[in-house]
């Protein structure tokens, strides 16, 4: 399968998976929402440019924002998210050896830690920044940081999941591409 399709595919079946499935989840313990459709995001191929990569995020947050009925909610932490990205790869993988060999990032292109650490950072970057739009404020500083230490947790442990059940092929890059 070519890797156009494949995104295509992915991009639908986070959006459906996500609207359909997670958000009508009632929020855990009053504040805590289950989000897994940014991994579409960190799952996009190595070798994507920097503007394509912006503008497929922007493109996959709006169209989750037109399915929820939150005009720019997503969109801008999808953005960021897309942006901080190729600069967090570059610190964490040695460039002349694994971005070469594979397509995409994962536990077998990365190694478990640093894609723990990837996966990581970028889910807590994207929680923040989407509580704080959403919110517009920190009013209750408390109320705030254990709502995104929450969501971050649940999306973390459901992300982990997903990369045990369904596990990716990691495919290596070929000369002939």
């Amino acid at each position: 399968m070519s890797s156009l399709l494949k995104n295509i595919i992915r991009f639908v079946l986070f959006i459906v998976f996500q609207v359909f499935i997670l958000n009508e989840v009632p929020p855990l313990h009053r504040f805590i929402v289950p989000y897994l459709y940014f991994l579409y995001i960190l799952w996009l191929p190595f070798k994507l440019n920097r503007f394509a990569l912006l503008v497929i995020s922007f493109i996959f947050g709006l169209t989750l924002d037109y399915f929820t009925g939150t005009p720019g909610l997503h969109a801008a932490p999808c953005t960021l998210i897309a942006y901080l990205r190729p600069f967090l790869l570059n610190l964490l993988i040695p460039q002349e050896t694994t971005e070469q060999s594979y397509v995409e990032p994962g536990p077998k292109s990365m190694g478990w830690a640093p894609y723990g650490l990837y996966i990581g950072i970028l889910t807590f970057i994207h929680h923040f920044y989407l509580v704080l739009i959403e919110w517009l404020q920190f009013g209750n500083l408390i109320y705030f940081i254990g709502k995104v230490l929450g969501t971050t947790a649940i999306s973390l442990l459901m992300i982990f999941i997903v990369e045990l059940l369904f596990t990716r092929i990691g495919r290596y890059r070929s000369n002939t591409a």
